[in-house]
């Protein structure tokens, strides 16, 4: 939930945090930051604020660079919601928070010098992945949902979804019905990370199973939302942990023997496309990532190429006796020759990385 400060009896003070965490935060709004990020920012400094206050720390200049310090060995103490020890990017996105916002009281002048200016944040690993699953065990997970109820048929669309396109699960969430283009099989990204849209192919299975949820599921459902493609029981936008929680136990009942939710298919979708065959270029397209090198522009490749590679290279297809109602127009096929400039282990730590934020989100 966004920040919201608790009764603080110096909030009359003119340098009590109550005063100054919501002028911080809108000011992220003010600059176009994403809601999700100014709410995560928001439940950062959350923790700060009530950490200061259990040492009778209540107002911004009683800050000091020492007590910063002791924060920092604080969070690295920490534990998460999991049980697990708080992660080195859990505590740097925690102590991003504070940075910025002790940058935003220096140059507002309510402080003369700023404290964490010199705070050193934690050194992060570089990872490689995890569990990526191969594409029967992406299989054995899609057939996971009873399909012979409503929720079992949206939890399916949902997992062919993610599987399809390798969309976010912030992007899965706020996707709308308009945004989808079934004659031509593709999906348009709207707002995506870092507020940039992005057409992006969807596979006809996927798109077959949007269409059994839109035909037998959504008609039976209280619509208070309309234009959202995925809702929950009462009609309302899906809950992203509900989301995770749920994909999580897909995974867990299928019997693979992998942890993952969400970003799992993610990455297996471009782990396999590239295994295919794919250019890394169109992989970085899908994803919605900017090439590495901040000296050289990315250059958009033709969405209708790219449709074409995904194509070729995604194993998730309609086996040629599927039914009529899980089958759409088939989808003609090409070669992609164009160079790349990123390896494919470059878009796989930045899929890692992408990994890390989403346990953040999820408090892990």
């Amino acid at each position: 939930m966004p920040y919201q400060p608790r009764p603080n009896p110096s909030a009359a003070d003119p340098r009590a945090f109550a005063g100054y965490v919501p002028a911080f935060l809108d000011q992220l709004r003010a600059r176009n930051f994403a809601a999700q990020t100014v709410e995560y920012k928001g439940m950062a400094l959350l923790r700060f604020v009530e950490w200061c206050a259990e040492r009778g720390i209540t107002r911004v200049t009683d800050v000091t660079r020492p007590m910063l310090q002791r924060y920092q060995r604080h969070l690295y103490h920490s534990v998460a919601r999991s049980g697990q020890p708080l992660s080195a990017a859990g505590q740097t996105n925690r102590l991003a928070a504070v940075r910025g916002f002790f940058k935003f009281l220096t140059r507002e002048n309510v402080l003369l010098y700023n404290p964490a200016s010199e705070l050193d944040l934690p050194k992060l690993e570089k990872r490689l992945p995890k569990d990526i699953l191969s594409a029967e065990e992406a299989e054995r997970v899609l057939s996971q949902p009873d399909v012979a109820t409503p929720l079992g048929i949206r939890d399916r669309a949902i997992l062919e979804v993610l599987y399809s396109t390798g969309m976010r699960r912030q992007e899965l969430i706020d996707l709308q019905r308009q945004h989808l283009d079934h004659e031509r099989g593709i999906v348009a990204i709207r707002q995506g990370k870092g507020k940039k849209d992005r057409f992006i192919p969807i596979g006809e299975r996927a798109l077959a199973w949007i269409a059994k949820y839109l035909a037998d599921v959504r008609p039976d459902i209280e619509m208070a939302d309309i234009h959202t493609l995925f809702l929950d029981e009462a009609g309302r936008r899906m809950d992203p942990h509900r989301i995770s929680r749920a994909v999580r136990a897909y995974v867990e009942r299928s019997g693979v023997d992998k942890k993952g939710r969400c970003h799992l298919f993610r990455h297996t979708m471009a782990t396999l496309m590239l295994e295919n065959g794919a250019d890394i270029r169109f992989i970085q397209q899908m994803l919605g990532h900017s090439l590495l090198s901040t000296t050289e522009i990315y250059t958009h490749v033709s969405i209708l190429k790219l449709k074409q590679v995904h194509t070729l290279t995604h194993p998730a297809r309609l086996p040629e006796h599927a039914s009529e109602a899980l089958r759409g127009d088939a989808n003609t096929r090409a070669d992609a020759n164009d160079d790349a400039t990123p390896t494919p282990a470059d878009v796989l730590a930045m899929l890692d990385a992408e990994a890390i934020e989403e346990d953040r989100d999820l408090g892990e």
